[in-house]
């Protein structure tokens, strides 16, 4: 048992493992959702080799179990999904609330809180945060991440696919939550909830992660080359940047169900059915790729969209970004900053629709939250801790 998990008094960390030397901090999350425990047996599986093969380890390395009573009830989630908890108000609305009155996933968020409040204080950067999970789906192992040039960096040193704009669509993930304090934070879909492949895939990744990080040694890893052959191989060799452009929402008493077969990455035409919600057929809005389509009773999104980014796009804006562009935009006409610590604008909804979304995207701004006449639009890059990962050699 590690000191970390002796002073939170439960089986919240998988494991800790901190070596000789100064490096960087890695913490794994697994099973943020109890349905997809294939990222905690992952993590479990690494960090038992590197004990019994002695691995060298530069910095300091966590395993943090997720949602834990419902990774025991075999659930994605017991009262609320854990992984949309993640925002400054609602976490202080559950810290305000009295013993009695918080839910399962109140208690979860206020201990993960509190061990990640740890880690900061006590271990030293660069810091990676890495979140495995699965989907319900049939799909390629692919990367979800916020729209910092950090995450964007770091993510393309693995063999496959990267989904950008999560955080445009999703309010409260965890991962968001750690990007906005300004940390290097990748979310890996390894597979099918219940495919051992997702398992070996997580494994992989967590090899390969740990060795670009700097925190082990690649001639400590034995099968490194075999790690990266198998994400390539399960990933089919596609490489390519995309970003979300559709999301389905679903209430909490509609009737959803979508169509069999169907895995993401998959190609859709415009006009192709996709699912039936409500009694009522729902359809393909343009030709692009489904994302994440939902095979099981619990979730609040149906489906999602998205669609291959051109890698000029991809270089424009980080050439864009590195020149400090968006830091111009207030000089328009119905921009402001609502927040220029932040990074966060005030856009006039005009404006918005005159500039159009994909400039705001091209300058990593992401809209969250919209009202009758504004839109407010915020950057990673503002928030992003670059002068900590500027010294590594991926960088």
């Amino acid at each position: 048992m590690t000191n970390l998990a002796n002073q939170t008094g439960n089986n919240r960390i998988i494991g800790q493992l901190n070596g000789s030397n100064n490096g960087p901090t890695l913490v794994f999350f697994g099973g943020i959702h109890g349905n997809e425990p294939s990222g905690e047996m992952a993590i479990h599986e690494v960090f038992l080799r590197i004990e019994e093969e002695e691995i060298p380890i530069n910095g300091s390395i966590y395993g943090i179990r997720g949602n834990i009573e419902a990774l025991l009830a075999g659930n994605r989630f017991m009262d609320c999904d854990l992984n949309r908890l993640w925002t400054d108000e609602k976490i202080e609305i559950i810290k305000g609330k009295a013993k009695n009155e918080l839910l399962n996933e109140d208690k979860e968020l206020l201990s993960i809180h509190q061990v990640l409040s740890d880690i900061l204080k006590t271990e030293s950067g660069p810091y990676y945060f890495i979140d495995f999970h699965t989907t319900s789906s049939k799909t390629l192992p692919f990367i979800t991440i916020n729209d910092a040039l950090i995450n964007r960096k770091f993510s393309k040193l693995f063999p496959v696919p990267i989904v950008l704009g999560i955080e445009e669509y999703l309010e409260g993930p965890l991962l968001s939550y750690i990007n906005e304090q300004g940390y290097l934070s990748v979310g890996f879909e390894s597979g099918q909830h219940t495919a051992r492949e997702s398992v070996d895939n997580s494994i992989a990744f967590m090899w390969l992660a740990l060795v670009y990080s700097d925190a082990l040694k690649r001639l400590d890893v034995k099968g490194f080359e075999e790690y990266y052959l198998q994400l390539q191989n399960s990933a089919m060799k596609n490489g390519s940047f995309y970003e979300i452009i559709y999301r389905h929402p679903i209430g909490s008493k509609d009737q959803f169900s979508m169509l069999p077969g169907f895995k993401s990455f998959d190609i859709v035409n415009k006009g192709k059915v996709l699912a039936e919600h409500n009694k009522r057929a729902v359809l393909a809005l343009q030709k692009s790729s489904i994302f994440m389509p939902l095979y099981q009773s619990q979730g609040e999104d149906g489906f999602f969209l998205i669609r291959r980014i051109p890698k000029l796009a991809l270089w424009l804006s980080a050439v864009l970004r590195k020149i400090r562009i968006p830091a111009l935009l207030p000089i328009l006409p119905g921009v402001s900053w609502a927040d220029k610590k932040k990074g966060t604008l005030l856009v006039n909804e005009r404006t918005a629709r005159f500039l159009a979304k994909p400039l705001f995207h091209l300058l990593g701004y992401r809209n969250r939250q919209i009202n009758k006449n504004e839109i407010l639009m915020s950057s990673r890059e503002a928030t992003a801790k670059n002068k900590m990962y500027s010294g590594t050699w991926w960088y």
